[in-house]
């Protein structure tokens, strides 16, 4: 038989243990896991591994920012798991159908074969740890039933859900779909291989032009690839190789001075004492053998810019709230919208924004409009812009098919915006607006692909 005043001095250690926990302020959960469970080892040995590793999760898969596989796990194993299984991220009567378990698992349904190698052991033993954690946890009738505290630390994302899908690269890849891929014929056929027919005529001239240049400059001329996907692989893969005072194709700490964009709006290299052209620049002052490709006004440097803007914000994680995020809605096509005959006050050289509205089921104008255009009044006094739709006010979404274009022919209110105060140079992506109202006109528009096709209309025409 012990002795009584053992058996005191035992019971008062275990009762200050107690006082001290909740003077701690430690909560239940951590208290309650001083008796060791299958499921608090499996956490232990095979979770706490991902918690505390400095290498990102495999979320880097399919995540540019914003998310990591670490945010959905607390220090304590009962408290991860009440969190998870609260926040519907754990089914506890089916463990291996958990929603933290198809989440993990979304890697494997990558287009990209090479980025589906690269991670799928992290993902693999990801899966692993938390399937076989989460099965016996589930296997614990207590700690199913056991109820969180009111007070318990919120888990996953700091970020809100609007922003980490946001930094989803395929959001991203789309993005650069409608913005970059979309304007490569402004790079046509230098950079743009897979765009040169050898069985058209046409093209004979074109595709020696660009064998010449491939001879002189190597493969880094081929910026544009077969795909989408693989055109923004293989920039960001230059991007990241790029050193000395060269700008990078995707220049991540200011996307204005990036290559992709820098180069098609520069001028050709002065000449040399011989007469021939000196080698283009990719430092300052940045040249092109190609020359000017597109205007830093144009419709096509603000899409490519503002794509440029949102992926550096993405990559960097500097979005904070859903507030911050760009709308990202622009759609270019190959309609375009002219004035001709400016007003007088519209000077050369001053960017113009081209607003198109539609009628509303009374017969009225939309207030939001479709569709816009950007670009300069020229010397002749013309404005002549390619159309971007804005996907957010159409009724239906676009995919690209002139079959399914969404505006139909009829009658269009044009609203007409004129930079004075230079908006524009200080922000490329900017959309004017009352404040710089130049006047509206009702035209009618068949919207016909092409620039002998343009929908063109006076500017007598524009009234305030």
């Amino acid at each position: 038989m012990a002795h009584p005043s053992i058996g005191w001095r035992l019971s008062s250690r275990c009762l200050g243990a107690v006082v001290v926990i909740v003077g701690l302020g430690i909560s239940p959960a951590v208290a309650e896991e001083s008796a060791s469970t299958p499921a608090m080892q499996v956490f232990e040995e095979r979770i706490m591994p991902i918690f505390r590793s400095p290498n990102p999760s495999s979320c880097v898969q399919c995540h540019l920012s914003s998310v990591d596989l670490k945010d959905y796990i607390l220090p304590s194993h009962a408290d991860t798991f009440m969190a998870l299984r609260d926040g519907g991220l754990v089914d506890v009567d089916s463990p291996e159908k958990s929603k933290i378990l198809t989440l993990i698992r979304m890697g494997d349904k990558d287009a990209d074969p090479l980025a589906k190698r690269i991670h799928e052991k992290t993902r693999r033993a990801e899966y692993e740890a938390f399937s076989a954690w989460i099965t016996a946890c589930c296997s614990d009738p207590d700690l199913v039933s056991r109820s969180a505290p009111e007070q318990h630390s919120s888990i996953g994302p700091a970020k809100p859900l609007e922003v980490v899908r946001h930094a989803r690269k395929s959001r991203v890849l789309e993005a650069f779909t409608r913005n970059v891929w979309s304007q490569r014929m402004r790079c046509f056929p230098c950079h743009t291989p897979d765009e040169i027919d050898p069985a058209n005529p046409k093209h004979e001239k074109p595709a020696e032009r660009h064998r010449e240049y491939v001879k002189t400059y190597g493969a880094r001329m081929n910026l544009f690839r077969e795909t989408p996907e693989a055109t923004l692989a293989a920039l960001v893969a230059s991007s990241r190789k790029q050193t000395g005072e060269s700008f990078p194709l995707i220049n991540l700490k200011n996307p204005a001075k990036s290559l992709l964009v820098l180069k098609p709006t520069s001028k050709l290299p002065p000449k040399q004492d011989d007469g021939t052209l000196a080698k283009p620049s990719s430092s300052d002052p940045v040249s092109h053998m190609g020359g000017i490709k597109m205007h830093v006004d144009d419709h096509s440097y603000k899409l490519i810019v503002a794509w440029l803007e949102d992926y550096a914000a993405v990559v960097g994680d500097h979005y904070a709230n859903a507030d911050q995020l760009p709308a990202d809605n622009w759609i270019a096509t190959q309609r375009i919208l002219r004035v001709k005959g400016t007003p007088p006050e519209w000077k050369p050289g001053t960017v113009v924004q081209l607003f198109v509205h539609r009628q509303d089921t009374s017969g009225g104008w939309s207030p939001d409009p479709v569709a816009f255009t950007q670009s300069v009044v020229t010397p002749r006094g013309m404005v002549n812009g390619a159309l971007m739709l804005i996907a957010s006010n159409l009724d239906s979404e676009y995919d690209g098919n002139d079959e399914s274009f969404p505006l139909a022919a009829g009658q269009y209110l044009i609203k007409a915006y004129v930079d004075t105060q230079g908006r524009i140079e200080k922000s490329p992506t900017a959309l004017l607006d009352a404040s710089d109202f130049a006047g509206q006109a009702t035209i009618n528009a068949g919207w016909r692909v092409g620039f002998p096709n343009a929908e063109t209309f006076e500017g007598d025409l524009l009234a305030k």
